[in-house]
């Protein structure tokens, strides 16, 4: 049970993507902060924002694969496939739900100044920016890069 353990936080593939992911999810609350003055905690547990961390998390893993099994390997090839995937995802398609629930919030306000109707708002930032996926992909790309320097 300890070797196993040992090799899950000693994988070379792994903990690039997991720094990675932490580090965009926790750099979303002083991003926001710049953006707005305000801290905003809840960013530590949400979806969506500035940069994105599920770009992070499969481009840090993506590279860590082609780094450590090599670039014209097969699992850097599923690495990559995943990587577009989730980012095309992320901007597109969770993108576009975010816009829905955005127009359906403002329709609910709405009916809401004419009528005592109290509604939950809907989450509006549900995917990413161009923009926020591309800073993912970097920073992904930039941490697996570091580990690999480090204890590659």
């Amino acid at each position: 049970m300890y070797d196993g353990l040992k090799a899950f936080f000693s994988n070379p593939v792994l903990i690039p993507a997991v720094i990675a992911w932490t580090i965009a999810q926790v750099g979303k609350v002083p991003i926001e902060y710049i953006q707005t003055r305000r801290w905003n905690w809840a960013l530590l547990f949400q979806a969506g924002g500035m940069p994105s961390s599920h770009s992070a998390l499969v481009t840090a893993t993506a590279h860590a694969a082609g780094l450590h099994y090599g670039f014209n390997s097969g699992v850097f090839a599923v690495a990559c496939v995943l990587t577009i995937v989730v980012m095309y995802d992320a901007t597109g398609i969770r993108r576009q739900a975010g816009k829905h629930a955005e127009i359906i919030n403002a329709m609910i306000n709405d009916l809401a100044s004419g009528h005592p109707l109290k509604e939950e708002q809907l989450r509006e930032v549900l995917g990413h920016t161009p923009m926020q996926a591309f800073s993912g992909f970097v920073l992904g790309i930039v941490i697996a890069q570091i580990t690999w320097s480090l204890w590659g």
